[in-house]
């Protein structure tokens, strides 16, 4: 007899009943020759069902359609209100990732421990770490709410069952990969796996209208573990950045259905947990008293808040075959790029000096806005002239050697301003020639450079002299 499952297959037998996925030839059953035959009575039943919709869900149109006013609720952390657009919505599913040790669960432990500040129930789920490891980063934070409820499961029935109990307020699930479910036959963290645990706390999310935060790991890339279906399942996509070896952290929406995708919250990792910085300005400059050649301050936009960078720039002469380009925050095809308009624009040569290129503060820049002051920098460092006091640089340079316009040029000539730049050296400029020749200061005699020099040997001067006579030229 055929079992229940196998009574969906599109064919059957006349003669004997039984059903089949694929045509055969020669019924397995029966042995009949020529009895099988394609069941067309399902898809018009499924037809006609599709057709029988309540007058209650009938089409709207838009301009009828009711608008439901989605209220946010703030978090009482300032800067991840800014990125979600002003707090959590009731019932939206939020995706956190980022690379091991960035801080997820800490920033989410913080978050659970303000909402239940309020006296609003929390329920943090852990499947990675046991309830005393929480308690005991809870402490050393100062996370400790008694309205905050954890659990340790890696089961998602239980998890259910905890959110049935709890009646949170606030679900927080750490990690969406590690969670399983036992009508699945695979392991956690199958994309089959992931799927269904996702889907099922989206669900929970929706019908008791309470939000739902699924931290999710990443891979080698950078993308998130997992069917590429959860980050069309959940409402917003937040993704924790930030180097190990600094303390900051920027936290950014990739997605977001109830706000803006170009707000960026900035975070400092303490011993205490995570800080929010609500002015990160001055965290990517160095402090000095005096200007050094080979640096240059470029405003960068992260989101929609402009930040002040010091870009430094480090150009030494050098006997190898293959002189060494080695850049840290800025990519590296981009600095072969402009280093490639500078001796063919400006006839600065480089073919014989190693080249340095670094941000302060281990931010990344990616975007072209950053191009004149890496120009800059570079070109004040083979001259040994420094950038002009209270001078600040972008734009992006083209391979023909202009200075094109970048977006948000007011809200970054306006940062400037206020952090103290009069001199705003941009797409004002004709070229980068004209660019070099406002930003970097008069050429002068440096007794210092030929001291410092010393043993790295006179021929060595000799060879860059002429990159930094095409400099001064500049």
């Amino acid at each position: 007899m055929a079992s229940p499952r196998t009574t969906k297959a599109p064919y059957a037998c006349t003669a004997c009943g039984a059903t089949s996925l694929k045509w055969l030839g020669q019924c397995p059953e029966c042995q009949a020759w020529g009895t099988i035959e394609e069941r067309g009575t399902q898809a018009g039943g499924a037809r006609v069902q599709a057709a029988l919709v309540p007058a209650s869900r009938a089409a709207l149109s838009i301009v009828e359609t009711p608008l439901d006013q989605v209220t946010h609720r703030p978090t009482g952390i300032g800067e991840l209100d800014r990125v979600f657009g002003g707090g959590i919505v009731p019932g939206a599913a939020i995706l956190f990732s980022g690379e091991p040790g960035v801080g997820k669960s800490t920033l989410l432990l913080e978050l659970a421990a303000r909402i239940a500040s309020t006296g609003a129930r929390v329920l943090y789920a852990s499947a990675e770490e046991s309830v005393s490891q929480v308690r005991l980063r809870a402490e050393r934070t100062g996370a400790l709410e008694p309205t905050l409820f954890l659990a340790s499961e890696s089961d998602l029935a239980t998890v259910l069952g905890h959110i049935d109990q709890v009646d949170p307020a606030l679900v927080i699930v750490d990690s969406v990969q590690t969670v399983a479910s036992d009508t699945i036959d695979s392991l956690a963290g199958q994309p089959s796996q992931v799927r269904e645990v996702a889907s099922a706390l989206i669900r929970v999310a929706k019908q008791r209208d309470v939000p739902v935060v699924l931290v999710g790991h990443v891979t080698k890339d950078g993308q998130v573990a997992g069917p590429r279906l959860l980050e069309h399942l959940v409402d917003v996509v937040a993704h924790v950045e930030g180097d190990r070896q600094t303390a900051v952290r920027f936290v950014r929406t990739l997605k977001n259905r109830f706000g803006p995708t170009d707000e960026v919250g900035c975070f400092e990792m303490t011993g205490d947990g995570m800080r929010e910085v609500a002015d990160p300005s001055g965290l990517f400059l160095s402090e000095r008293g005096r200007q050094v050649p080979g640096t240059c301050v470029t405003i960068a936009l992260e989101g929609r808040r402009p930040l002040p960078v010091e870009i430094q720039a480090l150009v030494v002469a050098t006997a190898a075959p293959n002189p060494r380009r080695v850049t840290n925050g800025v990519e590296s095809s981009r600095v072969a790029m402009l280093l490639a308009v500078l001796e063919r624009r400006l006839g600065i040569k480089l073919a014989q000096s190693d080249v340095y290129v670094s941000t302060v503060g281990g931010v990344r820049l990616v975007e072209p806005a950053a191009d004149l002051a890496i120009v800059a920098a570079i070109a004040s460092a083979a001259s040994n002239r420094p950038v002009k006091p209270g001078t600040i640089a972008y734009g992006e340079v083209s391979l023909a050697g202009e200075v094109r316009r970048v977006t948000q040029a007011a809200l970054r000539a306006a940062e400037a301003v206020r952090m103290g730049f009069p001199q705003v050296v941009s797409s004002e400029s004709e070229n980068v020639q004209t660019a070099l020749r406002h930003a970097l200061e008069p050429r002068r005699t440096a007794p210092d450079q030929a001291a410092g020099d010393g043993g790295a040997g006179r021929r060595g001067a000799t060879r860059s002299a002429r990159g930094s006579d095409a400099a001064e030229d500049a």
